[in-house]
């Protein structure tokens, strides 16, 4: 009989998947987006591809605090929660879902997303009309690019409190982008965001196609930063988000690169996880949207 436990056991360990490193990636699991084929999914985080919102320095971060702290003492109290209006733009290169042609179906689910992931804030969001344009250059246009001005130019509907959200394929495989409040008084044409039509519920951009690259960038609209910005220092500006060393990948149940400060919030919506894993804003965090709001769109 122990010879039959004995080759039992070696016959589960020879057939059991492999167990992935939920910190460094599995070197022998190579990860393929959009084409482009990684070591690991570690290495495609790495390249910045994941979100390309541009978050300011540390000089920056704290000249908005400032500012933040000095409105708000003169208006006492933040907006708590309210109602956005969405205008929705398609941007396509042809007739086909292949081509960014998403159906309005998509479009629906994806404010659906978006209102639970923000219901606990107190945030709803209604679509307010959805623009189709056909314009290869357009589709793939990137952060920064004279195509992202040019499309945001002629298509930007509404006022600071309204959200713009453009679906495409950015150059450089790029998940999607953000602008972030402050920035709005500067250049009113440029505020939105911009995702990856297929990380849109239905899409097929797998482990982020359940509407969460749309959650994360609206996120930085609102004015937060990601989770793990500043590593073990902590600089995202909010207290009870748990410091991270380095952004998350997959759904690393139990990471801990911050011994100091809890376990790593793989399940925030502003870290790197796959979108299966999000599922969640921190109180905190909650609040920081109200104040940014308050302060950078409200009535602007």
């Amino acid at each position: 009989m122990k010879g039959v436990g004995l080759f039992l056991a070696l016959f589960l360990i020879a057939v059991a998947p492999p167990i992935l490193n939920a910190e460094k990636g599995d070197d022998d699991v190579p990860f393929t987006w959009k084409g482009t084929e990684y070591i690991n999914q570690r290495a495609f985080i790495d390249s910045g591809r994941r979100c390309a919102t541009i978050e300011p320095d540390d000089i920056k971060k704290a000249a908005i605090e400032r500012e933040v702290q000095a409105y708000m003492s003169q208006m006492r109290t933040a907006v708590s929660g309210g109602n956005v209006k969405v205008y929705f733009h398609v941007i396509r290169k042809g007739t086909s879902i292949s081509q960014g042609n998403i159906p309005q179906s998509w479009i629906g689910a994806q404010i659906s997303i978006l209102n639970a992931a923000y219901a606990n804030a107190g945030w709803s969001f209604t679509l307010a009309s959805t623009t189709r344009t056909t314009n290869s250059t357009w589709f793939k246009a990137g952060p920064g690019s004279s195509a992202e001005r040019n499309m945001k130019n002629t298509l930007h509907r509404g006022t600071a409190d309204d959200l713009n959200i453009y679906t495409n394929s950015p150059g450089n495989s790029v998940l999607g982008w953000s602008t972030m409040p402050w920035d709005y008084r500067y250049n009113p044409k440029d505020d939105g965001v911009v995702v990856l039509y297929s990380s849109l519920p239905g899409g097929n951009a797998y482990p982020y196609n359940l509407g969460d690259t749309a959650t994360h960038e609206v996120g930085h609209w609102f004015g937060l930063y990601h989770t793990f910005e500043g590593g073990c220092s902590s600089a995202d500006k909010v207290g009870d988000t748990p410091a991270e060393r380095s952004p998350a990948f997959g759904c690393p149940t139990g990471r801990d690169t911050c011994s100091t400060s809890g376990k790593d919030p793989i399940w925030d919506f502003m870290d790197y996880s796959d979108d299966a894993c999000m599922n969640r804003f921190t109180n905190g965090q909650n609040n920081r949207i109200d104040a940014q709001f308050t302060t950078y769109r409200y009535g602007k």
